[in-house]
């Protein structure tokens, strides 16, 4: 008698195993986002404007990600260390997923709930692989 539940549970093993390696392969054969740049532009004082283009984003969090990125990776650079987000606006056309965000970028913690420490969110970014430029 055990032989017919052991023949069942192998069968049963063999009947889930397919879909398991269908998802695997799925997952690896999804390609990776292309981030294509940031271009930080001057809008006078501390407020900057970021054009961020990537493709293979998921979703627009992906592009939001990226752009709160490439935005602590310039403040860094710029030797500031707090950004706040002021706007973003995220679009996709013929693929490429597109953000056009404003930032205030600052030395001093800046008042408002949507502030950036640049270098704990640069070093969040390059444990995600996320570029900060």
């Amino acid at each position: 008698m055990p032989r017919p539940l052991a023949l069942l549970f192998a069968l049963a093993g063999l009947a889930t195993g397919p879909s398991a390696c269908a998802k695997a392969e799925g997952q690896a054969g999804a390609a990776a986002p292309v981030y294509r740049g940031a271009e930080p532009v001057g809008l006078g004082g501390d407020l900057y404007g970021f054009l961020v283009t990537m493709e293979g984003a998921r979703d627009g969090d992906e592009v939001e990600a990226y752009v709160t990125c490439a935005v602590a990776g310039f403040a860094l650079e710029k030797n500031y260390r707090y950004a706040r987000r002021v706007r973003t606006k995220v679009t996709q056309e013929a693929g490429v997923w597109i953000a056009d965000a404003v930032y205030t970028i600052s030395p001093t913690e800046p008042r408002g709930l949507m502030t950036i420490d640049a270098a704990a969110q640069a070093a969040d970014c390059a444990e995600r692989g996320i570029p900060t430029a």
